[in-house]
């Protein structure tokens, strides 16, 4: 699926790889087709018929030895100038002073998402504005992670404590699958994320609702969630705005019920799958981080009651 998706680049940069991709295979195309021509000419101007003499053997021609050694090198010079504006089209250098727009960190297994200037926190679902360039911190909390979405950028790792920075933009509205292309443990496979570009005032109306607190809520299975968010160890690893939890070992959880999935794509964000991951995260992403807090079934309804309120 990948390889799919990097032959339809939808940002300059993503553009700047595929042509070079395609550039090179018809450079090797090229190749191919020569020595096919040349191995069949061989074989039928060289054939064995039934009285002819032995081909004369030539064991040694410097005319031949040149042109082996000069034509590799120009196509290799010619593959290196490729590659060389490709690298400067796929990540352009950075100004220096210029500021990230948004940090994303990569955790076992789920990604955060930061936008500094506005103080939105998401959590495996990154907004940006199409049609505008976005520089982005990365970074890890804890193995060597990689980010990459293929349509709109390149393969970059995320090593801890060593930030790394990419451009990321996309050309069109539209969701985009992002991935870790680093094996970074047993959830690796479900490491998933999705890039939403969307017009500029949809954009701003999205990080608006991000930065709302979220309503008391008014049902009184909602509230009975609310308060098992409250005394459970839930507050310890999760923030919600306007409750005591403020912590970011696991995902931000204040708009979870906006968000498309669940797990880092692990599954769709339903009702049903919400019900099933609070009862037994691991029924859904084995070897999890998520504990299982063994919840009965009416304190499973009433927290998924309450998270579903959290638009």
């Amino acid at each position: 699926m990948s390889g799919i998706l990097t032959l339809n680049p939808l940002s300059p940069q993503a553009a700047a790889i595929s042509h070079l991709f395609v550039d090179i295979l018809g450079v090797l195309g090229g190749i191919f087709l020569i020595v096919l021509v040349m191995v069949g000419y061989a074989i039928v101007r060289y054939r064995d018929r039934p009285g002819a003499a032995p081909p004369r053997q030539v064991f040694g021609s410097r005319k031949i030895e040149i042109v082996w050694t000069v034509i590799p090198i120009i196509l290799l010079s010619i593959i290196f100038g490729f590659t060389v504006r490709s690298m400067h089209a796929s990540d352009p250098p950075i100004t220096p002073g210029t500021t990230p727009d948004l940090r994303v960190v990569a955790h076992q297994w789920w990604w955060e998402a930061d936008y500094l200037k506005s103080g939105v926190i998401a959590a495996n679902e990154i907004h940006i504005p199409v049609g505008q360039r976005w520089l982005l911190e990365l970074d890890s909390a804890d193995v060597i992670h990689d980010f990459w979405v293929a349509e709109l950028a390149r393969k970059i790792d995320m090593v801890p404590g060593h930030p790394n920075h990419i451009w990321l933009e996309a050309d069109r509205p539209g969701t985009y699958l992002g991935v870790c292309a680093e094996f970074c443990g047993n959830e690796h496979a479900w490491m998933r994320f999705r890039v939403i570009a969307e017009s500029a005032a949809d954009f701003d109306r999205w990080q608006r609702a991000q930065l709302q607190v979220p309503p008391k809520p008014s049902g009184s299975e909602a509230a009975a969630g609310l308060k098992l968010f409250e005394q459970n160890t839930c507050v310890n690893c999760h923030t919600i705005l306007g409750t005591p939890g403020n912590q970011s070992i696991g995902p931000d959880l204040t708009h979870f019920a906006s968000r498309t999935t669940l797990a880092a794509g692990a599954a769709d964000n339903t009702n049903a799958n919400l019900y099933r991951w609070l009862k037994d995260p691991n029924s859904i992403k084995p070897d999890t981080h998520m504990p299982n807090f063994q919840f009965d079934d009416a304190d499973a309804k009433a927290l998924t009651a309450y998270l579903e309120t959290l638009k």
